[in-house]
Order: C-alpha cells, then structure tokens, then sequence
C-alpha cells in the first residue's frame, strides 16, 4: 500500500514540474489488468492507480497541450480510462448497456445513456463520454482511426492495447489498432471467393467518417487489410456485397 501511495502522489506532482503528458500510470494499469482485450473488473475495482490516473487527467488544462498529437492521445485516453470508471463504479453488470437510465432504448431517446452522463470532470468543465468522441475527437480532428482506439467496454468493440495512447506513438498506435480491427474476423469478415464483406457495425454508424458512400467506406477498410484482398477490393469493388455485423454488447469481462 504505502509503495501504490509513493507512486500516486509522485505521479501526481510530476505533472506541476513537466510540460508534458505522462500517461505511464494508465499504461502500467492496462497492463496488470487486461487480458487481450479482456478487462478483469473484479481486480480493477481494487486498484487504487485508476483514481489516481483519472484525478492527474482532470488537472490537464487540454488547451495547454502542445500539438494535435498530443490532444488526441489525451482524448483517447481518457474516454478509454473513464469507461473503465462507468464500469468499476458499477460492477458486475453484464453490459454498459445496464448503465442507461431508463434502459437502453429510453436512454437514447431521452439522452439518458451513460455516454450522455458528465461524470466527466477535465479541468474543473464537466464532459460525456459523448462529448469526448463525437464534439471533441470526431470533429475537431478528423481522425477516423479514433473509432477504432476508443473502446466503450463491450466485446464487439476495437480491443484495448496493452498501452495509453502517447503522441509520440500514436501514428503507430492508430494505424496498428486499425490493422488489428480489420484482421480481427470476430469484428470483421471478407469473404473473397465470394465477394462478402461483413463489416463492424461502427462503419455503419460513423459511415461518413469513413466515405460518401458503402464502396468508399469498403476501399478505406481495405487499406488495412492484406494486399491481396487490398487489390481485389479495388478492382472489384462493384462486384463486392457489404453487409453489416450484428454488436455484441456484452461486457469485455475477462471473466466470460
């Protein structure tokens, strides 16, 4: 206990003394509790480290932060770091879908989910989830590999690295979690005999940030996919039929 208080409090001051993000805390959390992909709850509600690291992201100004780089690796952050909170803070649920006031269809209608809540605190201004992925990621930076590092706790979501999100990494790290997504046939299948693509439903919802139109939407998940379906998607790219995945909403629970 006293070593987790040394590491808090250090962790904490160092942030009056850096101009820089540290996100080495959320990292070593991630870590010690995920499972490819898989978060063990039961274990992370005991973690004092996740308070820590979601109190050292509410003392960041955002708009201090030094370039686009920067910013977004922060927002990821810290979408993925209070998803993590909604959860602990409720465990064991079967699905953020359980979190909705009102239940999941209400919630939307009456913007009661828990993507609406500002439980959020950043620099004493209060967010949502919602307005970290959709007013704040989306459309200030026009990234559509957002979608697939921002992981709202459910199995169908992109899986959660072993890592934060840093500026310095994360070129790498969006274009790598966007490989891993596409490659990944319980989120994505491409069917190439016969010309089938059954795609997230996340680039059925956010389509326009992907392209104008299906084909479009199908050409950018190629990029990430192997060369040879890369080539045949392009050459053929009238030819393939585009369906949609059904989500899986069940929590990322290691313990399922």
């Amino acid at each position: 206990m006293k070593n987790i208080l040394f590491v808090s409090l250090f962790f904490l001051s160092s942030y009056a003394f850096s101009q820089s993000i540290d996100h080495s805390l959320f990292t070593q959390i991630l870590k010690d509790h995920n499972y490819n992909g898989m978060v063990d709850y039961k274990k992370l509600q005991n973690d004092e480290r996740l308070e820590t690291y979601l109190q050292y992201l509410s003392n960041v100004n955002p708009h201090n932060l030094k370039n686009n780089s920067e910013k977004i690796a922060y927002w990821i952050n810290v979408y993925n770091a209070f998803t993590l909170k909604a959860i602990v803070d409720n465990y064991p649920i079967e699905s953020i879908n359980d979190l909705h006031t009102g239940g999941r269809i209400f919630g939307h209608i009456f913007s009661t989910t828990v993507w609406d809540d500002e439980f959020i605190i950043i620099n004493g201004k209060e967010y949502s989830l919602n307005d970290v992925e959709h007013k704040i990621l989306r459309k200030e930076f026009k990234e559509p590999r957002i979608h697939f590092a921002i992981v709202c706790a459910s199995i169908s979501c992109p899986k959660l690295r072993y890592e934060a999100y840093t500026a310095g990494n994360l070129e790498h790290q969006l274009q790598d979690q966007a490989i891993q997504f596409f490659n990944d046939e319980t989120k994505n299948k491409f069917d190439k005999k016969n010309r089938v693509a059954e795609l997230s439903k996340i680039l059925d919802w956010f389509s326009e940030d992907f392209g104008k139109n299906e084909e479009e939407v199908l050409l950018f998940a190629s990029k990430f996919l192997t060369k040879d379906l890369q080539k045949d998607i392009a050459e053929n790219i009238d030819k393939w039929e585009i369906d949609y995945l059904s989500y899986n909403w069940d929590l990322n629970d290691h313990k399922n």
